[in-house]
């Protein structure tokens, strides 16, 4: 690895000293291998120092003062192999610690999910405020689960709701459940394997909430490396990214209870599902945090339009 990188690690340990020495070193070495930053950090100083205070088990909020401290021989070799590991194999930082964090929360991951990074959290810590009426939110449904973080935020902000966690994949689910154990919330998350909604027959939800595969084939012949270390499972969507959109539109209805509401994302997407359905009044929900391309029906509009 590191002849591929043209590293001298020795003289990297010789050199390099302190905290501060090691995420300058890395976050130079991500510029020069040209990384791709969009899996919880947007740049090559924040997703080195993450790397290196991960590695050396301090929190991600440790005061800078320490950062001055000199490392340990084993420490130093620690942090310099997971270093080579981002900047020669290019997958994203969360594969390496198995950890990600999404709506303040916690989840490990692997390679059987994609990277947990939707902007719905921002909607779940509002408890979808002002679209629900917490008192009257009883069961959720989170569809295209993946890593589960959708699910268990979802409980978390609802606390005693009863929500289901469905996903096509049993590898995915395998995740799900790791998180649910994680979190300790298995009285209130189920893992369900289900495409779509074939195994929630007779299942209905006052939430629907949905982040499933939506990346059209012209953006995934486009992607970044890393984004080719995800499951293509969670990504592919066909030509135009609504292959599971579609169809979920279309029985979503069938599992909202009265007064229920379907939020979903579909990123890039967004221009083509408008262009698909012309006549649906799709409300696209605006973020303080960043990111587009979610949308949200009403039971109602569900049973109007389709």
């Amino acid at each position: 690895m590191n002849d591929d990188l043209n590293i001298d690690i020795l003289a990297v340990i010789n050199r390099l000293e302190t905290i501060n020495d090691y995420i300058r070193w890395g976050a130079s070495l991500f510029n020069r291998e040209k990384l791709y930053f969009g899996h919880g950090t947007n740049n090559a100083i924040d997703e080195a120092a993450y790397l290196v205070l991960f590695t050396l088990n301090l929190p991600n909020n440790t005061n800078s003062v320490y950062f001055s401290a000199k490392l340990l021989e084993e420490e130093k070799r620690a942090v310099i192999e997971i270093i080579l590991e981002r900047a020669y194999k290019k997958v994203p930082a969360a594969y390496l610690t198995h950890e990600s964090w999404f709506a303040g929360l916690p989840f490990y991951v692997d390679e059987r999910v994609l990277v947990p990074r939707s902007p719905i959290a921002e909607l779940i810590n509002q408890q979808f405020s002002p679209w629900v009426d917490t008192e009257e939110v009883h069961q959720i449904l989170d569809l295209c689960t993946g890593s589960g973080c959708i699910a268990i935020a979802c409980a978390y902000a609802f606390p005693y709701v009863e929500v289901d966690a469905a996903d096509i994949s049993a590898d995915a689910l395998e995740v799900t459940k790791t998180n649910i154990e994680k979190h300790k919330i298995q009285d209130y998350v189920q893992a369900i394997e289900s495409d779509l909604f074939s195994n929630l027959a007779d299942k209905s939800y006052d939430i629907i909430v949905s982040n499933p595969p939506y990346v059209d084939k012209m953006d995934m012949d486009a992607l970044p490396t890393e984004f080719m270390a995800e499951p293509e499972l969670g990504l592919a969507a066909g030509d135009n990214g609504l292959d599971l959109v579609i169809p979920m539109l279309e029985q979503a209805k069938y599992h909202l209870n009265d007064n229920g509401i379907l939020i979903v994302e579909v990123g890039n997407s967004d221009a083509a599902l408008q262009e698909h359905y012309p006549e649906v009044p799709f409300y696209w929900l605006e973020f303080e945090n960043g990111g587009h391309g979610v949308f949200l029906l009403t039971k109602e509009q569900l049973e109007a339009h389709f």
